[in-house]
């Protein structure tokens, strides 16, 4: 099992691992346009800063270029205009060098730039060590607004790929775990006695489940700046929403599936010398499990889908590995309570068990989905109205003056 926990990780290192090199790839091309153009424009022998604001600004999503790019073109631009000053009072020396750091990084918090603070004190550092290869302050101006420019149109003209695809496949082979590890806890409470040490590691890979949610939710915040101001994707809000609403359900899962194996081994472990479950609960148990891995499976095939006919045939998928999995819980309810009136030994760890399938059953049902996805597209639709309130004005003054209009878009829209 620990290979199988390497092997995903390793996967999702490997997906981690392609955004760096487009990264790589994006950064080294925008740094290198930089260059050839503050070349022919400034009259600067080697423009350097050109190169290096178009490496800071350009970024793996264009969300984030066009909201950190400006954070970071203020910090380089605060740091020229700081080493402009040095460079023309004092040269570079050691103690010229410390109090620019310590200028530049106090200036870079008072201009409110934010992460990118370091960045003023970089920046001013390259400006004062080339001082004696720029002519002007306003030559160096120049280099890092033609630097910005060039990032910025490089991720807008050559938009940023979008990682929802790689993103839904860590989602994928997170629930396909999740599924593998419900299949060997259904085949272990069928197979007899089963010692204590092979329940107990199901546990462990129960909780390697919940350190893999980690880098798998690293990969959908990758995927959601992917999608936003993206002009590639036709609905970025659904999109994300239902990633996030499908990874934060699979995370609860996992935490379920961790309490279901450590009853099991408490179960376990109080019955070393008999099996694990009596000979007629053994097969409804792991009736019940196989459905509750089937519908895991379903869940996230639902959640990754980017067909709406795709997403139909996985949700009517899901509903019938539920309402399997309903019954066999009812089954399997039913021989338990049977047995407990028999023989009352362990009755709690039983009913721990029963509550942890409806726990897992509510988690993946398709109406509190639906509940939860309204509810988080309501939430988002109330922030963005919160956000631009001129907007909000604007279009309600646009809707009085114009009903015939409105009622035209409404009748066309209905």
């Amino acid at each position: 099992m620990p290979e199988k926990s390497e092997h995903h990780i390793i996967d999702i290192a490997k997906r981690g691992n392609e955004r760096v090199v487009a990264q790589t790839l994006r950064s080294s091309a925008a740094a290198t346009i930089a260059y050839a153009v503050a070349t022919w424009l400034t009259p600067v022998a080697a423009p350097l800063l050109a190169p290096l604001t178009a490496l800071l600004v350009v970024q793996v999503t264009l969300y984030a270029t066009l909201t950190t790019g400006i954070r970071r073109v203020n910090a380089v631009v605060v740091g020229v205009l700081v080493a402009t000053g040095f460079s023309s009072l004092v040269g570079l020396s050691w103690w010229s060098l410390g109090l620019l750091i310590l200028v530049a990084l106090t200036v870079g918090h008072l201009a409110k730039v934010s992460e990118f603070v370091p960045e003023v004190a970089i920046s001013a550092m390259l400006v004062l060590g080339v001082a004696g290869h720029t002519a002007t302050a306003l030559d160096r101006v120049e280099e890092t607004v033609i630097g910005a420019v060039v990032g910025l149109l490089f991720n807008l003209v050559i938009i940023p790929p979008i990682w929802v695809r790689s993103a839904g496949e860590d989602i994928e082979q997170q629930a396909r775990r999740m599924r593998e590890l419900l299949m060997r806890l259904s085949e272990e409470a069928d197979q007899g006695r089963t010692p204590v040490a092979t329940v107990a590691e199901n546990v462990e890979e129960a909780r390697r489940l919940d350190q893999a949610i980690a880098h798998v939710d690293e990969s959908l915040i990758q995927a959601e700046e992917s999608l936003r101001l993206n002009p590639r994707v036709k609905e970025p809000l659904l999109t994300r929403i239902v990633l996030r609403t499908g990874l934060d359900t699979l995370e609860v899962c996992a935490v379920i599936l961790r309490t279901i194996s450590r009853t099991l081994t408490d179960l376990a472990a109080r019955r070393t010398d008999e099996p694990l479950f009596p000979a007629d609960v053994a097969p409804a148990l792991r009736e019940l499990l196989s459905n509750l891995a089937g519908a895991v499976d379903s869940f996230a095939v639902l959640i990754t889908s980017q067909v709406s006919t795709d997403a139909d045939e996985a949700e009517r998928f899901l509903e019938v590995e539920l309402d399997a999995a309903r019954l066999s819980r009812e089954h399997v309810a039913q021989l338990l309570l049977a047995r407990v009136k028999e023989h009352p030994r362990q009755w709690q760890l039983h009913g721990s068990l029963l509550a942890d399938v409806d726990r897992l059953l509510d988690e993946l049902d398709t109406e509190k989905r639906s509940m939860h996805l309204a509810e988080e597209l309501d939430r988002a639709s109330q922030e963005t109205r919160a956000r631009h309130p001129r907007l909000r004005r604007l279009a309600a003054r646009f809707r009085r003056r114009f009903p015939r209009l409105r009622r035209l878009v409404t009748k066309i829209q209905s």
